[in-house]
């Protein structure tokens, strides 16, 4: 039993959005985006208990409307079928589902008993007129995702697979959950959610006691509880009810439609389905209030949820949207003859944060522009690839099926290949044993575990050497970024190296960090890459290859040990790495027409390719980085 939507605490925004993909499905659902433990799932899932009944014929896997049966729906292609007001499907997709579970597949045992080809729904069926939630959705594989945005662009799952031609009707709602810290999602899939909201846990004290105290009441009993709010719940089941009927009513004059394309242009979207979706969730909620005219109100309302995730960011930029900005433009909008371009805040959105706290021994830089993102790739033939987009893998656990193998004891059984095998081995029956087994070959990409080991000494001030060398690191995570690679981020200065960020898909963090990095002090290198050696032993059963990527002048010259050489104990840990095949890339800082050339031989002995930060910045670079991996 579900948590009653009525009796969540606050969280106004992330119910209004839910309750808005009620009245009109067709805007595409919703991404809650937040912190963990404040209500993203538990409102999600309270949704489905004040939703309004559909009708569908009993027993159909297509959930068909009555009268629209699907060509492939035995049950509603019979004359006879009958209506039953049923739930508003809510089908959960794992991240581990197969894609056979999520499209359909063949029907394994009607095909055994000899009948022709009968295709087997899956979830993107089930969810048909209903809601299909993804939890976690930014950890959601790439195969899956896109799946979802075939489904979703066309409005139809078509299945080409195994003797198979299928094309059914897949209109759903899309709810999606996410932490921002695990990652964030592709720009495709981003945009294919109508809404979007940014929640957290309250910060008021009492507000949290209240949390506390309702949901201490609903584990004690839940169908008490539920009884309790029975009330609150059935007002806003007929409210839905009711703002769904008045829906097609609804209208939105020209000058507000006017108004959401200059708020789409002012902010910079790309998109013309933000323009769409701020069209029909004002009228949305003017019929959720019971109104058949949308008013300006309606359109702000609407523009905070449907705007956020698709202004034009710039690289490492917060999601957000400027609400003071907002209600300047609606100011404007109502005094026309006093509107003014207003479009020229991007230099002092630019300028601000330049003057960093600086003192005699530290000194905070900002990054400085660099060329687009070099694409590195990393030759590792790795057995257990993870999820991701920099390497191809074969005979990946995941991925697209390329072909089928026999195989006797299959993990993955290769249906079709299977039942071809058995046709053709008898050819007066159908019997299927252990020699006709074949195995599923997949085709997946493996992404990496990028260490970066940041040099912030003093050494780096001179020449304002770090805001080169923090561009350079924005213009790697944006190639992290697009390969959905973890990231982690070392960094020393003074007497020792620290940890910045643990391994995370969230480059965004790793951006904050990286920009809020003081610079001064000594060198201690040797440290830097002792505690590197450290973070990736921690690691090494994540099945990510690594990736270390060391910016420095390679001047070290604090020890580890009383009395120690610091360059030599630097080497030393170097050593170690390449011993242990770390793949790595050395970018040499140093400056100026006196090199010592210690960053070179820092590479050398790491056996890893050496840039300077000029050559990282050269627009056509790609740079291919081998290791071999030592098995054991």
């Amino acid at each position: 039993m579900n948590f009653p939507f009525s009796a969540i605490v606050e969280q106004t925004q992330l119910k209004t959005a839910l309750l808005l993909c009620a009245v009109d499905p067709s805007l595409g659902g919703v991404l809650i985006r937040g912190d963990k433990g404040s209500a993203k799932s538990t409102a999600a899932r309270a949704l489905i208990d004040i939703l309004p009944p559909i009708e569908r014929v009993a027993g159909c896997a297509f959930n068909c409307a009555p009268g629209s049966p699907s060509e492939h729906c035995e049950i509603c292609s019979e004359g006879n079928a009958t209506a039953i007001a049923s739930p508003v499907p809510f089908i959960t997709l794992p991240l581990g589902a197969t894609e056979d579970r999520v499209v359909g597949t063949l029907d394994l045992q009607q095909a055994l008993k000899g009948a022709q080809r009968i295709f087997q729904p899956g979830l993107l069926a089930a969810a048909h007129r209903g809601i299909l939630y993804i939890d976690e959705v930014n950890l959601l594989p790439d195969h899956l995702v896109d799946v979802l945005l075939d489904a979703a662009a066309m409005g139809v799952n078509s299945v080409q697979r195994e003797g198979l031609s299928v094309t059914h009707p897949a209109r759903f709602t899309l709810i999606g959950t996410m932490n921002l810290e695990e990652g964030d999602l592709r720009p495709q899939l981003l945009d294919r959610f109508g809404l979007m909201v940014e929640v957290t846990a309250p910060r008021d004290k009492t507000l949290r006691a209240e949390v506390v105290r309702r949901r201490i009441a609903y584990e004690a009993g839940q169908a008490g509880y539920a009884a309790a709010w029975s009330l609150e719940q059935q007002a806003l089941r007929e409210q839905l009810a009711n703002a769904q009927r008045l829906l097609p009513e609804v209208t939105l004059d020209d000058g507000l439609l006017d108004l959401i394309s200059h708020l789409c242009c002012e902010f910079e979207v790309a998109s013309v389905r933000a323009d769409i979706v701020i069209h029909k969730a004002a009228r949305a909620l003017a019929a959720l209030a019971g109104r058949l005219q949308a008013t300006p109100y309606d359109v702000r309302g609407a523009a905070e949820l449907a705007l956020p995730h698709r202004r034009r960011r710039k690289p490492f930029e917060q999601p957000g949207l400027d609400k003071d900005r907002l209600d300047e433009l609606m100011q404007q909008a109502q005094q026309p003859n006093e509107r003014e371009d207003g479009c020229d805040t991007d230099s002092e959105l630019e300028n601000s944060g330049q003057d960093g706290d600086s003192t005699d021994r530290q000194q905070v830089f900002a990054a400085a522009a660099s060329g687009s993102a070099p694409r590195i790739t990393v030759d590792i033939s790795a057995r257990h690839p993870a999820a991701g987009k920099r390497n191809t893998a074969t005979d990946a656990p995941r991925g697209r099926v390329v072909r089928a193998a026999p195989n006797q004891n299959p993990d993955s059984l290769a249906i079709g290949a299977t039942l071809r095998s058995a046709a053709m081995r008898n050819a007066g029956g159908f019997k299927v044993t252990k020699h006709d087994l074949h195995q599923q070959i997949r085709s997946g990409k493996s992404a990496n575990l990028i260490l970066f080991v940041v040099d912030a000494s003093g050494s780096m001030s001179a020449q304002r050497r770090m805001e080169a060398v923090k561009g350079a690191v924005l213009t790697l995570l944006t190639d992290a970024y697009q390969q959905r690679d973890q990231v982690a981020v070392i960094s020393f200065r003074g007497e020792s190296a620290h940890l910045l960020l643990p391994p995370t898909r969230s480059v965004d963090l790793a951006g904050q960090h990286l920009t809020a990095l003081p610079t001064g002090g000594r060198t201690p290198l040797a440290h830097a890459l002792q505690l590197a050696l450290e973070t990736l032993d921690k690691t090494n059963g994540n099945d990510m290859p690594p990736l270390l990527v060391l910016l420095s002048d390679g001047k070290a010259n604090v020890s580890i040990n009383d009395g120690g050489d610091p360059w030599q104990e630097t080497l030393k840990f170097a050593e170690l790495l390449a011993y242990r095949s770390i793949p790595a890339l050395v970018l040499d800082t140093e400056s100026g027409y006196l090199r010592l050339g210690r960053a070179r031989q820092l590479a050398n002995a790491l056996g890893a390719e050496c840039l300077t930060l000029e050559e990282l910045s050269a627009e056509n670079l790609a740079l291919t980085i081998r290791t071999c991996i030592k098995t054991s």
